[in-house]
């Protein structure tokens, strides 16, 4: 695994003119303490929800009500994330692949919590821990972290700052955004982040949960 100063050499060599992400001042500690309060007070309000989610996939299908899945995190530290599983058990008895459209491994209950994002509450544990933020580019896997570094260039400079349950690439683009798109919105909320953005983001959240607009 590379050290902070590893990621920020690579990230450097590959694009020029990148100010350093916000990390001193007002700015991330209230961040911090607001994700934390917002996670507490979200858990408990979603947790009827969670525990009638877990008994449908209980019913529907044999296999664990949870998946934990090994994402690329802050200056490359790896860490689990943690959601409701969508997807068959043998998911990926092919390797690693990205979800598409009208995905045939997602199940029926899958395919619900998917489009209503109740999959990826359980992920407010993971910004609980510190391993992400509310607001950040999302974490990808690192076949996929180095497969995109190599195609796009200064792709690693997302690891410069927390991932996010959701960001501003979610909220723009959706799944159906290329991951050189994703990636340019990704930076533009690196270079741009404040909490009236972070703001800005959670409410075009709750609109993209509400209409279950990019849902795969």
């Amino acid at each position: 695994m590379q050290s902070k100063a590893a990621y920020e050499r690579d990230s450097q060599a590959r694009t020029e003119g990148l100010s350093h992400p916000r990390t001193t001042g007002a700015y991330p500690v209230f961040k911090r303490v607001f994700e934390i309060i917002f996670s507490i007070a979200l858990l408990l309000f979603t947790l009827p929800v969670l525990i009638l989610t877990a008994i449908a996939i209980k019913l529907e299908s044999k296999g664990p009500v949870f998946y934990k899945q090994e994402r690329v995190g802050l200056q490359g530290k790896k860490f689990y994330v943690i959601k409701l599983r969508s997807m068959r058990t043998d998911a990926e008895k092919n390797g690693p692949q990205w979800a598409s459209k009208d995905d045939p491994r997602v199940t029926r209950v899958g395919k619900f919590i998917r489009k209503t994002r109740i999959d990826e509450v359980p992920q407010l544990i993971n910004v609980l821990k510190g391993d992400m933020s509310l607001i950040g580019p999302r974490p990808e896997r690192e076949v996929f972290t180095e497969q995109f570094a190599k195609e796009i260039p200064g792709f690693k400079q997302r690891l410069l700052v927390k991932p996010g349950l959701t960001g501003w690439a979610q909220v723009n683009g959706g799944y159906e955004a290329t991951p050189a798109e994703k990636f340019s919105m990704d930076m533009y909320y690196i270079r741009k982040q404040s909490f009236a953005l972070d703001m800005k983001i959670l409410f075009r959240t709750v609109w993209v949960v509400l209409t279950g607009s990019g849902a795969r």
